[in-house]
């Protein structure tokens, strides 16, 4: 029996295999933040297409805290109804849906550049706004932002959240020394930089029902000498897990401008090291193409689900495709019947 179409339980939402789509910005959306009919065709094609759980791109909690101006937002009531009807159509196709939560802090090219924030007033690089150095009634306002966002999400009909502590964005700029250079609560120590992800969990848990996962983002490494290193990050998250993380999802940098040397799976050893030293269940991610690699993560336990990304924008069906390699027979969509031989 193939690992990668196994269905797997988190908490009380059962996944029907173990293939994911990361969530990849479609830079798409109006001022608004509101959901166009490019995003519910994009996510209805991979529902179609039979990914086990589609995570939705990063959606703003606050408009200052979008990447672009075209990015989702869920900071609004009024943005929960057409995030509800990519829900819907997911759900009558089989899939599970989560979407990842996400503040841009220092890294948001945004039109009103006044209003970029982060822990430390340190730009990500040349042509970078210098941030805001943010307060402590600021920090407040954002833990408060994604609770906030949580419970949207909820009301929007998602299985699952995702905090994006990844990528350079706020979160992680909390987390690394290198964008962290804060002297009070939330800098300095590592139970410092984690304080304002500490507060965050704590925040949406009071609002994100109990038997829905929550999962959590992290760049493995900075590949970038002060920064986080695989280690730390391991260090990390065995304090993480004791807060009821359910899963993390692994990738690695972006925090700082890096030479980074990539190739077929080539994160897969820091979801692996996660896993067995922290003792959590993970997501890996990183060019996986093939469904024999995707396999082969898999059966030999280096993480719990296999995340695709640009093979998933090349290929909406690709795991109805990985299925026929595979030799595994699983159910089509029936207006596609005719095409399964």
């Amino acid at each position: 029996m193939s690992k990668l179409f196994q269905s797997t339980q988190l908490k009380e939402i059962m996944i029907p295999n173990r293939i994911v789509m990361s969530p990849m910005c479609q830079y798409v959306a109006k001022q608004d933040g509101k959901v166009t009919d490019w995003h519910k065709v994009h996510y209805g094609a991979r529902a179609v297409g039979k990914v086990g759980l589609i995570i939705v791109e990063a959606t703003a909690v606050e408009a200052r805290g979008r990447i672009t101006d075209q990015d989702l937002g869920i900071w609004n009531d009024d943005q929960i109804p057409g995030l509800k009807e990519i829900v819907d159509f997911a759900h009558k196709q089989g899939s599970v849906i989560g979407i990842q939560l996400a503040h841009a802090g220092r890294k948001a090219e945004i039109s009103d550049r006044e209003s970029v924030i982060a822990p430390s007033p340190i730009p990500f690089d040349q042509g970078f706004v210098i941030p805001k150095k943010m307060t402590e009634k600021e920090i407040e306002e954002v833990v408060q932002a994604f609770a906030d966002a949580a419970r949207r999400a909820d009301q929007a009909g998602f299985d699952i959240i995702e905090l994006h502590g990844a990528h350079g964005y706020l979160i992680h700029e909390f987390l690394s020394p290198l964008s962290n250079q804060r002297n009070d609560a939330y800098g300095g120590s590592r139970e410092g930089r984690l304080k304002f992800l500490q507060e965050i969990v704590k925040a949406v848990k009071k609002v994100w029902p109990s038997h829905k996962p929550i999962l959590l983002r992290v760049s493995a490494t900075d590949y970038a000498d002060g920064g986080i290193d695989l280690q730390e990050m391991i260090e990390m998250l065995k304090i993480v897990k004791t807060w009821g993380i359910d899963v993390i999802d692994v990738s690695s940098g972006g925090l700082v401008p890096a030479r980074i040397e990539v190739g077929a799976g080539y994160q897969v050893k820091f979801a692996e090291r996660i896993k067995e030293e922290v003792g959590i269940p993970t997501i890996t991610v990183g060019l996986i193409t093939e469904p024999e690699l995707a396999e082969e993560i898999l059966f030999n336990d280096r993480a719990d689900f296999v995340a695709l990304g640009r093979e998933l924008l090349r290929d909406p069906y690709w795991p109805l495709h990985a299925a026929k390699k595979l030799n595994v027979d699983i159910e089509w969509p029936k207006p596609y019947e005719r095409a399964k031989r």
